[in-house]
C-alpha cells in the first residue's frame, strides 16, 4: 500500500529530537495534498526517514496522536485524521520547523502580489533595495470556511521571481522559500505584539473594528545574514495564543 512520504529535516542538536520531529511531521501532515494517501510509513521507516532512535520516533508520533492528527492501529498501522488541522495555539520551540507547522494546516487564497516600493517601517531590513515584491494572502479553515488571519509578506525581488504561487495557496512562506526556492534559512526572528483591528483587517477576518488582535512580525535571515523575507501577519485575537519556550 502507498504510504505518504514526509519532508526532510535537518536536525538540529540543541533541540529535543522527538519535538524536531514532531513539527516537521505535523508541517508534512497540514500541508499535504488531497490526493496524497493517509497512512504513514512505519514507525521503523519512519525512524531511518529522520535518522533518529524508533523510541524517539514514537515519542514523536505520541505527540501527533494527542492533538487529533493521526490514529494509530494495532496490526493496521498509522493513518492521518482526514480532518486534521492545526489547532489554535501556537507554539514556538526555536526551530524553523516549528514556525512551519504552525502557519500550515489552512488554505490560503492569494489577494495580491506585486512589485511595491520598500515600505518605510521595512527599509531597514532591505537596505540598498528600492523595491520588494508583495504578497498578501488571506487563511481560512477548510471546514468553516472562516477567516483566522491574513499575511502582508515582503520578498526580495530574486527570490519572488521562483515562486509558483499556486504553491503559496497550500505551503506557509517560510516553507516554499527553503524547499522550493532554495533558501538557506539561518534563523528567523518573531515579534508578536497585541493590536486593535484596522479597518482592512477587521473586514478581512470579520471581526469588529477595533477587536484585539495578535500582530505577528517575522524576519526570516539566510545563510549570508541578508533578510530574505519580513512576514506581518494578523491573528484573531479570539482564536490564538503563543506560547516561547526558551531554553536554560
Amino acid at each position: 500500500m502507498t504510504t505518504f512520504a514526509p519532508d526532510s529535516l535537518v536536525l538540529n542538536r540543541k533541540l529535543p529530537l522527538w519535538y524536531q520531529v514532531s513539527q516537521s511531521l505535523r508541517a508534512s501532515i497540514l500541508g499535504r495534498r488531497p490526493q496524497d494517501p493517509l497512512r504513514l510509513p512505519t514507525e521503523d521507516r519512519l525512524a531511518e526517514h529522520y535518522g533518529v532512535s524508533v523510541l524517539t520516533m514514537r515519542q514523536a508520533l505520541k505527540e501527533l496522536e494527542s492533538e487529533g492528527l493521526i490514529s494509530r492501529h494495532r496490526r493496521r498501522g498509522t493513518f492521518i485524521e482526514p480532518s486534521a488541522r492545526r489547532g489554535a495555539p501556537v507554539r514556538l520551540l526555536g526551530s524553523v520547523d516549528a514556525i512551519v507547522a504552525q502557519q500550515s494546516g489552512e488554505r490560503a487564497t492569494v489577494l495580491s502580489h506585486g512589485t511595491v516600493p520598500v515600505p518605510a517601517e521595512l527599509a531597514e531590513h532591505f537596505p540598498g533595495l528600492d523595491e520588494v515584491v508583495e504578497y498578501r494572502r488571506l487563511r481560512c479553515e477548510e471546514s468553516s470556511g472562516e477567516p483566522t488571519n491574513w499575511a502582508e509578506n515582503a520578498v526580495r525581488p530574486e527570490l519572488a521571481e521562483r515562486i509558483d504561487l499556486a504553491d503559496l495557496t497550500r505551503l506557509p512562506m517560510t516553507k516554499v522559500l527553503r524547499d522550493a526556492v532554495g533558501v538557506r534559512i539561518s534563523r528567523i526572528t518573531d515579534t508578536v505584539e497585541a493590536r486593535l483591528a484596522d479597518p482592512e483587517t477587521a473586514r478581512l477576518l470579520n471581526v469588529p473594528l477595533l477587536s484585539p488582535i495578535l500582530h505577528y512580525t517575522g524576519v526570516t535571515y539566510d545563510e549570508s545574514g541578508r533578510v530574505a523575507d519580513v512576514a506581518r501577519i494578523r491573528y484573531r485575537g479570539d482564536r490564538f495564543s503563543f506560547t516561547v519556550t526558551l531554553e536554560a
